[in-house]
């Protein structure tokens, strides 16, 4: 990919990016990924987890839910997969900091009509914060939880960003694996 300049990264501010979702003829929607919104280089490309060190496409390649490692412009083989891609807050930030809580709130209500209307078997959320204030769940720790959305299983997952120092990647792929485990049951 090429480097973006920082006129084309600030152009991407607010925008938004399209779901990654089945069509017609995909398999159905077995783990639906949910990040916490797009970052400047996801909204400028069009890809979800498309910052260079974001460790989203290595973590879920690790864990075996692809066969091979997809960059992010390839994210529409994830349809074939039975595997989707969305965000809690759709505007584009450099930081999700920048997000106020009522944009996770209100992400967390279109996340569940869209799990109502895709009808996924998981929910993976990536990223414990916003699990938290999308779903005013304060205690929320990584892994599944107890809360369903209609027959939907929801399972949180460490932020994949770079900065997040606290998951190595091998961990990181690790509870990916178990998610993957799960829904393969």
């Amino acid at each position: 990919m090429p480097r973006l300049t920082r006129a084309e990264l600030e152009a991407a501010r607010d925008r938004t990016i399209e779901d990654v979702l089945p069509g017609p003829g995909d398999p159905a929607l077995r783990v639906l990924f949910c990040g916490i919104n797009p970052g400047l280089v996801s909204a400028a490309t069009g890809h979800h987890f498309a910052r260079p060190g974001n460790r989203f496409w290595p973590a879920l390649h690790g864990a075996g839910f692809t066969p091979r490692l997809l960059l992010p412009a390839e994210q529409g083989e994830l349809r074939g997969l039975g595997l989707g891609i969305t965000n809690m807050a759709p505007r584009a930030t450099a930081r999700a900091d920048e997000l106020t809580v009522d944009e996770m709130v209100a992400g967390g209500v279109r996340l569940r009509e869209l799990v109502r209307d895709q009808r996924p078997r998981w929910l993976a959320v990536v990223g414990v914060t916003a699990y938290r204030a999308a779903f005013d769940a304060p205690r929320a720790a990584v892994g599944p939880q107890d809360e369903r959305l209609g027959s939907t299983r929801i399972w949180v997952l460490p932020n994949p960003s770079g900065l997040n120092a606290h998951w190595s990647l091998p961990a990181m792929a690790e509870e990916f694996g178990r998610l993957r485990a799960a829904a393969d049951d």
